[in-house]
């Protein structure tokens, strides 16, 4: 979809409430993930999606984006004023003059030390807790001790992820991490989608949502182990 816009990308109006914006997001990364229906994946269709996610899902970016649609500043993804707006959400910096290779290195440190590597661990620890979580539950949804400790894991839960995100936009990330910290920046959104989910199934015992939210943390954590990768492949 050469011409489309963000909210062509989602199939949605531009009066799309946020609650149709997620729906959206989840419907089109079940229906393109090779994951969950290999005859229709497409990398470029789900980097897409997810862009426009990012963007359509933040009020502040949102709004920039739809002023920027009104005076025909940005009529698709692909120009300079898109392009901007793409780089804020995947979290990279602007393009810089050269610099020392020691520098460079040497910033390529610091961040590996305080956000990667902090960033890194609260994923992990995140999407391993929820299976002991939800086993726990289990033994009996309708119990109301039981039912309470699952609520206090989803706030002790909300509280690392936020930690984790704090640490992502402590600052910029070399310009050779851009693939590593997009991955980031997409498995944390996963993490906020499924406990959002999860959050569902104490006022309403769907089953669904424990399914959607497990799947949400899955996705994150095979996002967080492709940005691993990529930081391994830069050569350290």
């Amino acid at each position: 979809m050469p011409d489309a816009n963000h909210y062509d990308i989602l199939q949605l109006d531009r009066a799309a409430t946020p609650e149709q914006i997620k729906q959206a997001y989840r419907r089109l990364v079940k229906q393109f993930h090779p994951d969950c229906n290999p005859n229709l994946a497409s990398t470029d269709r789900i980097a897409a999606i997810n862009v426009a996610y990012g963007i359509l899902s933040d009020p502040r970016q949102r709004a920039a984006y739809d002023l920027g649609l009104r005076y025909g500043a940005t009529d698709r993804p692909g120009n300079h004023a898109s392009a901007t707006a793409q780089r804020r959400t995947n979290t990279t910096t602007p393009p810089r003059s050269p610099r020392p290779r020691r520098e460079a290195d040497a910033d390529l440190e610091v961040w590996l030390r305080r956000v990667h590597t902090p960033v890194d661990q609260a994923i992990r620890e995140i999407a391993r807790s929820l299976k002991s979580a939800v086993n726990a539950l289990a033994a009996d949804p309708y119990d109301d001790e039981l039912m309470a400790e699952f609520e206090s894991y989803l706030e002790r839960t909300t509280a690392t992820l936020d930690r984790a995100k704090a640490a992502l936009q402590s600052m910029p990330n070399p310009r050779s991490t851009a693939g590593a910290a997009a991955h980031l920046y997409y498995s944390l959104n996963h993490l906020g989608d499924g406990l959002d989910e999860l959050a569902y199934f104490p006022m309403n015992y769907d089953e669904t949502r424990l399914h959607d939210g497990q799947e949400f943390f899955r996705t994150a954590e095979r996002l967080r182990r492709e940005a691993k990768d990529a930081i391994s492949n830069l050569g350290r």
